[in-house]
């Protein structure tokens, strides 16, 4: 339904925090802290997720699930993995589709 990075990501986008989000959707500041802390797809009750995503919607945030085309206008920011399979971050770069060269060897010579 949602993940803890696509909830952070919502909120970056919106520009609220966790109590900000807690209090549009109706729910304690422990209970997003506690999702957003989860790895991978959010667990909690039905009706506690609803009401975030319900929230998120109404803030006018679009949830694009995993290899589904976006229906709306407008920029976004969709999760980016490599033809391998993994994120850039744990790859290397977050630029570039290579290997994060070493802080100690300076490249720019």
């Amino acid at each position: 339904m949602i993940t803890a990075q696509q909830m952070r990501a919502a909120r970056a986008l919106l520009g609220i925090d966790q109590k900000q989000l807690a209090e549009l959707a109706g729910l304690s500041l422990p209970t997003i802290q506690r999702m957003e802390s989860s790895s991978g797809q959010v667990r909690g009750m039905v009706d506690t997720l609803v009401k975030i995503v319900s929230a998120l919607e109404k803030a006018g945030i679009e949830l694009i699930g995993e290899h589904a085309p976006s229906s709306g206008l407008g920029r976004g920011v969709r999760y980016r993995t490599s033809s391998e399979g993994h994120s850039p971050l744990a790859s290397g770069s977050i630029l570039y589709d290579r290997p994060a060269s070493s802080p100690a060897g300076d490249e720019r010579k």
